[in-house]
C-alpha cells in the first residue's frame, strides 16, 4: 500500500468511526468502559493504561470477540491514533455498537493527564 492510499484509508475509517479525544476519554469512562491498545507488543511493554486489554491490531478481527463482549463500551488506543481507527471501523463492522477510536493515541493520554504504567 503507497504512503497516499494508506493515508486516504485511513482517512475512510476515521470517517466511519466516533472518535474522541484522550480528555474526553478520561473523562467519560466508566468502571465498564473498555480500553483497548492495539499497539505491538514492544510499544505496550514500554508503556501501556493500567487495565487495558492488549490485542495487537493484527490479531483484534481473531481475539476481540473472546476478550471484548460485544455488548462494551470499548475506547481503542493505539500511539497516535490511526491503528485504532482501522480496530475500531473493523470492530463497528462486527457489531460493536459502542466502540470508539482514541484520537492522539496514548501520547495525548498522557497529554491530558492520563496514567500509564
Amino acid at each position: 500500500m503507497t504512503e497516499i492510499s494508506r493515508a486516504q484509508s485511513i482517512d475512510e475509517a476515521k470517517a466511519r468511526i466516533k472518535q474522541v479525544t484522550a480528555a474526553d476519554a478520561l473523562s467519560g469512562m466508566s468502571a465498564d468502559t473498555v480500553l483497548l491498545d492495539v499497539r505491538e507488543s514492544n510499544e505496550w511493554n514500554m508503556a501501556h493504561i493500567p487495565g487495558a486489554v492488549f490485542i495487537p491490531l493484527s490479531e483484534v478481527e481473531e481475539k476481540v470477540e473472546s476478550l471484548v463482549p460485544l455488548e462494551s463500551k470499548v475506547i481503542v488506543y493505539c500511539a497516535s491514533g490511526n491503528r485504532s481507527a482501522w480496530a475500531a471501523d473493523s470492530m463497528r463492522q462486527m457489531g460493536y455498537a459502542d466502540v470508539a477510536s482514541m484520537a492522539g493515541g496514548i501520547r495525548g493520554w498522557v497529554d491530558a493527564g492520563g496514567e500509564i504504567e
